[in-house]
Order: C-alpha cells, then sequence, then structure tokens
C-alpha cells in the first residue's frame, strides 16, 4: 500500500437510512495511512487529490459501494492513482463529445424489441470504427441510454443483477432496454 493510501470503515448503518447518502460515501470514517483523518468524504477526496490517489477508491483501487459490496476501481482502472483517473476522464470527455444521443437513436431505430447495452456498444464501435479500449464506449453509451430512458423513450426490461440494498440500490452488468410504447 502507499503512504497515503485512505481507507473508510463503516459506521452502523441504519435501516431507514438514505441510500443516495449512503452510496456518496456517508455512513463511514476515513483514515489515511499517513495518519489524517479526514472528517467526511469530502475531505478525503481533497486529501487523495493533494497526494496523487484517485478520489473515487482513494487510492485502495476498489470502490466499497455499500456494507459487503466492493469492486475493482472503475474510475482508475484499479491503479489507486490520480493519473489514471485523470486519462479516464479525459477519455469519456472525448467519449462524450463522439458519442450522441442523436447517434445512439439512429442505431437503435431499427431494433425490434429488448437490446442490450453491450448489443449498442459494440454497433457505436462499428459505426465509430473505434477498436476496442479506445475510449470507454460502454459507460457512456450506458449514460446516453439512461438519459433516453429518464427522457421516457426508453424502458428499462432488465431485472437487476444483483440487490445491494433491498430494491433501492441494485447492480445491472448487462441491461436491456426496449423502446417506449407509443
Amino acid at each position: 500500500m502507499r503512504k497515503h493510501t485512505i481507507t473508510a470503515s463503516w459506521a452502523e448503518v441504519p435501516d431507514d437510512a438514505d441510500d443516495l447518502a449512503l452510496v456518496r460515501g456517508g455512513f463511514r470514517t476515513y483514515t489515511c495511512r499517513c495518519g489524517e483523518r479526514p472528517a467526511d468524504r469530502e475531505a478525503a477526496e481533497r486529501h487523495a487529490m493533494e497526494t496523487n490517489q484517485c478520489t473515487t477508491c482513494l487510492g485502495t483501487a476498489v470502490e466499497a459501494i455499500v456494507p459487503a459490496f466492493s469492486r475493482g476501481c472503475t474510475a482508475c482502472a484499479g491503479t489507486g492513482r490520480r493519473k489514471a483517473q485523470l486519462m479516464w476522464e479525459l477519455a469519456y470527455a472525448e467519449a462524450e463529445d463522439m458519442i450522441t444521443a442523436d447517434l445512439v437513436r439512429e442505431l437503435i431505430a431499427p431494433l425490434d424489441g429488448p437490446f442490450r447495452l453491450s448489443q449498442v456498444a459494440d454497433a457505436v464501435r462499428v459505426a465509430l470504427g473505434l477498436p476496442v479500449g479506445r475510449l470507454p464506449v460502454g459507460p457512456r453509451v450506458r449514460d446516453v441510454l439512461r438519459r433516453l430512458e429518464a427522457g421516457g423513450e426508453l424502458v428499462l426490461v432488465s431485472a437487476p443483477d444483483e440487490l445491494l440494498r433491498g430494491a433501492t440500490v441494485v447492480l445491472y452488468r448487462d441491461p436491456s432496454w426496449q423502446h417506449a410504447p407509443g
């Protein structure tokens, strides 16, 4: 571990806890290996940034989403380092410019019935001539599909792969959508 890896310990999470606050870093105490004890998530992220650690995983290379569920950090590709996180953020910004809602709409328009996130991401890669790994296509396509869902154009038809905190915090690995009726 590095000198400034910040660990988060879970406090007791009440049953009626605000799930958004929980996922965003609440109900935790933070401790850095250097001895600093950031008061909250914001202070922990600031300390991580100052010491070149990823501000998502705080240098641990693991995202603790809720108690008893963690995964490798997607923001820094599991490195725990700020440079990798910044490179990913720049690549995502480039993907935002290239992968527009109009492009995704055009690619899904002819699809009848449910279609998977991976299917649409592959179609975007082919349409733009992008090799695998060139840009974070999957995360960008997911965000566009979620926005189209929020706008009433699509309906999510997948059941969650995991219930992380009852039915309020769930995990989808390769969700499916279909066009909204009407």
